[in-house]
C-alpha cells in the first residue's frame, strides 16, 4: 500500500476482559462505571440499560451510543467482567480502560482490539 492509500476503519472495537475484579455485583458501581466510561470515550450517550441478575448476583449494562456501543456483564462468583466497546469517529475506546481499573480494581485485564469496516479509502462500489 502506497502513501497515496489509506485504510479507514469504520470503528475500532474492544474486547476487555477483567479478572479478580471486585464490586461486580453492586448495580451502583457498574452504572457509574458505564457512564464514566462513556464520558472517557468522548462518546455522546443516547441512552443505557441496566438488569440485575438477583441480589449478589451479576449485572448486565449496555449504553447505546451516537457512534456505537458499550456493555458490561459481570461474573461476580468468578471475579471476571466482560467489556465491549465499539465506538467510530473522533472518540477513543481506549480512554475506558484507566476508568474500569479504578472502578473495578482488577487484578488482571487483557484487551483484544480489532478494527471494523476497513476499507480502501480509494476504492467505492456501487451496487
Amino acid at each position: 500500500m502506497d502513501s497515496d492509500h489509506v485504510a479507514l476503519p469504520s470503528g475500532v472495537h474492544l474486547l476487555i476482559d477483567l479478572w479478580g475484579a471486585t464490586r461486580l455485583d453492586d448495580v451502583e458501581a457498574v452504572r457509574a462505571a458505564l457512564l464514566d466510561a462513556v464520558t472517557a470515550t468522548g462518546a455522546q450517550l443516547i441512552d443505557y440499560r441496566l438488569h440485575h441478575f438477583s441480589p449478589g448476583g451479576g449485572v448486565t449494562a449496555i449504553a447505546l451510543l451516537a457512534t456505537s456501543h458499550l456493555s458490561l456483564h459481570t461474573w461476580p462468583e468468578h471475579g471476571y467482567c466482560a467489556v465491549d466497546v465499539f465506538t467510530c469517529g473522533p472518540c477513543d475506546p481506549h480512554a475506558v480502560l484507566p476508568v474500569l481499573r479504578a472502578a473495578f480494581e482488577p487484578e488482571r485485564v487483557e484487551v483484544v482490539t480489532q478494527r471494523r469496516g476497513v476499507r480502501d479509502a480509494e476504492t467505492t462500489h456501487a451496487d
